[in-house]
């Protein structure tokens, strides 16, 4: 039986001559690994295989069967075609560790619509947005993701509340006795942008690219404290070099 669904591509390899063995967060049966036959053949390569590169926003009809390991794909084409996001090297970059942040936190593949749009308005904003949106835009993907997977910071920060417990998920008045936390101005830049619900507002943040990239590696010690063997990103390094 076929069904239709939106997809994203979390991540493709390579399998034998011709064929892709596809990760794809989709918007019916949450994560889901498919093998798609012969699209890499020569006269497709150039057409066919660039829709399953990471990232990508399929329109997908699809065979499912419940429990298989494997499931097979019919058809697919774009849902959504991007302007920059596949082009561009900063935003590609940036898309990618989205793509790499969720595809570590999705366990079990099971339907989650909100997470779905969520994750698909973000890369369609992506695509679209000024460069210096775009900068802050890794940050405000991985703290609002959170909320997700039920561990999302509690904003409680003040003057006093200047610390970041990361194991807890909230902001303290004393130093933690791990040493899992944050303080000072990146506790503070946390808290403001909890409070971004739209990315636009990003535009306001002035955030020099060391800020950023302590604020990064923050942000992958909470997620790693809260998400079984989530290890390190790979896409991190690349970020670093381009923002």
């Amino acid at each position: 039986m076929t069904h239709k669904t939106k997809g994203i591509v979390l991540r493709t390899i390579k399998y034998g001559e011709t064929s892709l063995v596809v990760t794809i967060f989709t918007e019916l049966f949450g994560v889901q690994t498919y093998m798609v036959n012969g699209v890499r053949s020569a006269k497709k390569t150039g057409a066919k295989a660039s829709y399953l590169q990471p990232a990508a926003i399929l329109d997908l009809i699809v065979y499912h069967g419940e429990h298989k390991p494997m499931q097979r794909i019919k058809e697919f084409s774009w849902a959504f075609l991007y302007q920059n996001v596949l082009s561009d090297v900063i935003k590609n970059s940036i898309a990618s560790y989205m793509v790499e942040l969720l595809f570590k936190c999705l366990k079990q593949p099971e339907t989650n619509t909100d997470l779905f749009n969520f994750c698909e308005e973000a890369l369609v904003e992506l695509d679209s947005c000024s460069k210096k949106v775009a900068a802050n835009f890794p940050l405000f993907f991985a703290l609002h993701l959170t909320h997700f997977f039920g561990f999302r910071m509690e904003d409680n920060y003040s003057s006093g509340n200047n610390f970041i417990d990361l194991q807890e998920g909230i902001f303290t008045d004393h130093q933690p006795v791990h040493p899992h936390f944050i303080q000072g101005e990146r506790a503070q830049l946390t808290s403001q942008l909890l409070k971004v619900m739209q990315p636009h507002e990003l535009e306001e943040f002035n955030l020099n690219h060391i800020t950023r990239r302590q604020l990064l590696l923050d942000y992958q010690d909470y997620y790693a404290l809260h998400i079984p063997e989530f290890g390190q990103m790979k896409t991190l390094m690349v970020l670093h070099e381009v923002l």
